[in-house]
């Protein structure tokens, strides 16, 4: 039986507690990704309809594609990856939309025409960072997502809490989420900064993200892990 669950307005949510991995097939591959996430985790599948991207959202979530160019902008030679909104998943056991899925050096994965345009993490390896910008979904970030991202063995997951202005950082560590307060991923990256960042915004994404690129400048760099 399906349950339609109003949150805080406009994001609704589609639950199915007794799901099949083809339960979750079919609406990962029939659902507007624009608009519809789903996830697939111990039997229960649920979609969260956002309807279109509210502002807020919008604006945090393009502020962290620019801070994670300002912080690689400074380290000559390193490659990274930035996948917004793909589809990460484990055939039969999990599946996540994540808002931001974060690749550091080598062998972030590739398409290959035929077959589905998701990422299958039983072929390709790992993302060092997955992202959740958690507006009107922050309850679901801190648990059943947490939960799902730690049984795909996400070494690294940011909540960012638009409206507490917060960056919630949790580390893989002895098979346990534990809370940082420096990134591993961004090897020296203190997360209080991303909050001060934060605090600057005002409106404006791109002079918060033009802060952020003056205050790492004397940061040292250190090796990518």
């Amino acid at each position: 039986m399906t349950a339609i669950i109003s949150t805080s307005p406009p994001v609704i949510v589609k639950r199915l507690d007794s799901a099949t991995w083809d339960d979750y097939l079919y609406h990962v591959e029939n659902t507007n990704s624009h608009l519809e996430r789903v996830f697939f985790h111990l039997g229960a599948l649920w979609i969260e309809d956002m309807g279109n991207e509210g502002i807020s959202h919008s604006r945090f979530n393009k502020l962290f594609t620019m801070l994670f160019y300002c912080w690689f902008s400074r380290i000559e030679g390193i490659k990274f990856d930035l996948l917004g909104g793909c589809v990460i998943e484990k055939p039969q056991t999990q599946g996540a939309s994540p808002d931001e899925v974060l690749y550091i050096g080598e062998g972030s994965p590739q398409y290959v025409e035929g077959e589905p345009r998701r990422i299958n993490l039983s072929q390709s390896r790992l993302p060092d960072l997955v992202v959740e910008v958690a507006d009107t979904t922050l309850a679901s970030d801190l648990d059943e997502k947490k939960q799902l991202y730690l049984a795909l063995e996400i070494p690294e997951y940011w909540v960012v809490d638009v409206k507490g202005k917060r960056v919630l950082a949790f580390r893989l560590v002895d098979g346990k989420y534990r809370e940082c307060s420096e990134s591993v991923a961004l090897s020296g990256l203190p997360i209080e900064l991303l909050e001060r960042t934060i605090a600057r915004m005002n409106n404006n994404n791109g002079n918060a993200a033009l802060w952020f690129a003056a205050q790492i400048q004397d940061l040292p760099i250190l090796e990518q892990k």
